[in-house]
């Protein structure tokens, strides 16, 4: 997501990843950050020494708070980053600093731990273990992580029981499913790192509510060729939030109208179709995702801006691009399964074959934005040689549709 070169001759970071962290109610509290350096090997995340270096370039390029949407940033500290200060370069606020299995807790690494803890920042145990060797940092310690991939059900529970009386908080790591979530959970586990809220077949049991309902026919019948204005008006008045939102946008200062739009026949007449179904693409995203955690909402303008940028690049119908983009993660905001999302929607047959079955001309397009935001670095290189892309640009286009997408979730009425 960011290039520049850092003055330790280490080398320019190119994409940068995150997974989120969140609470038991599913609100994102922070972001686990990982790097790749231009010469990483395929699927394998750059090690803390590289990792810190490339991080405080990334930051000083693009800003910790666009990497983590002004929430905690958890960031892999190797021993040499602790004993050189590195970390003093990152606000403290908002840097929690992961000290991984390797590190030693000698006399040197825990006063630079308390160094860090006296300035501000958070500390964490990485792959937190029984009898583990780095007892004697615990007292310094804000967070404690167990991969739950790594460990079993007992060992957890144990953990939990040793940990949980101390003023840290127990955070799950590898949480990517729902029944990791609710294991998590029971085990008394107050954080989680994961995507395991984004998976859609851990919702095909849930029930469909009004407004769901409502946001669904929306997309049904924008998705046709032609408009029935009428029919839109009236779906529109079904759901307060939609008609107090359309009017206003209408009325905002960005179209620079003259008199105050008060209908939403007058709106509609006004936005014209295109700009109609993209203001209502964004904002059933916007307002269906208020009760799911914060990231989804995020990260899927993100995929659909990085997505319409793609397209331009590579010559496809851009609306195309970036209602892919758009629906890649609607299965989850609308929690149902992605089969259900797309019935009666009349679409493009290459969105659906590449939402649906991973096929069709827009499959590598698809699988680009899915490599891009889960971090697989091997996937995107191989597929920016499919696509003919250079990776600098893709990094570039990451960067620009993550500061896309924060303006707009931020602003949540100013869509453009």
């Amino acid at each position: 997501m960011a290039v520049s070169t850092h003055p330790g001759n280490v080398e320019a970071a190119r994409f940068a990843a995150r997974q989120p962290i969140l609470t038991a109610n599913q609100k994102v509290i922070g972001y686990k950050l990982f790097l790749r350096t231009p010469g990483a090997r395929a699927l394998e995340f750059e090690p803390p020494a590289t990792q810190i270096n490339a991080l405080i370039d990334v930051s000083s390029l693009l800003g910790i708070n666009t990497l983590c949407d002004h929430r905690l940033a958890f960031i892999s500290c190797s021993q040499q980053a602790l004993l050189e200060g590195h970390l003093n370069l990152l606000p403290p606020e908002l840097t929690v600093a992961e000290l991984p299995p390797d590190v030693q807790p000698s006399a040197a690494i825990i006063q630079a731990c308390r160094n860090l803890k006296e300035a501000g920042y958070r500390i964490a145990i990485e792959h937190l273990t029984l009898e583990d060797p780095r007892a004697p940092l615990f007292e310094l310690c804000d967070f404690f992580k167990v991969n739950m991939h790594q460990t079993a059900a007992t060992q957890r529970d144990a953990l939990s029981t040793f940990h949980r009386p101390r003023r840290s908080r127990l955070l799950a790591d590898h949480v990517e499913t729902w029944e990791d979530f609710q294991a998590a959970r029971e085990s008394g586990f107050h954080y989680f790192q994961g995507f395991f809220f984004r998976h859609p077949e851990i919702l095909k049991t849930r029930p469909v509510g009004p407004s769901r309902l409502i946001a669904l026919q929306l997309l049904k019948m924008i998705g046709q060729l032609d408009l029935d204005w009428k029919e839109v008006e009236d779906l529109l008045k079904r759901d307060a939030t939609l008609y107090y939102r359309l009017l206003r946008y209408i009325n905002s200062a960005a179209l620079g109208l003259r008199s105050e739009v008060r209908s939403i026949s007058q709106a509609l007449n006004i936005l014209g179709e295109d700009q109609f179904r993209r203001w209502c693409r964004l904002s059933i995203l916007l307002d269906t995702a208020q009760n799911r955690p914060s990231d989804l909402a995020l990260s899927t303008l993100l995929r659909a801006r990085f997505a319409e940028l793609i397209g331009l690049k590579l010559g496809i119908d851009h609306a195309d691009t970036f209602l892919l983009g758009l629906l890649s993660l609607m299965d989850a905001v609308l929690e149902m399964p992605m089969s259900s999302v797309l019935d009666g929607i009349h679409l493009d047959p290459a969105i659906t074959a590449a939402l649906l079955e991973h096929q069709g001309p827009l499959a590598n397009v698809y699988d680009l934005i899915l490599a891009v935001d889960a971090g697989a670095w091997g996937a995107i290189v191989r597929l920016c040689e499919r696509l003919s892309l250079d990776e600098e640009f893709v990094a570039q286009t990451t960067i620009q549709a993550m500061e896309w997408a924060q303006s707009i979730a931020s602003t949540g009425d100013s869509i453009p």
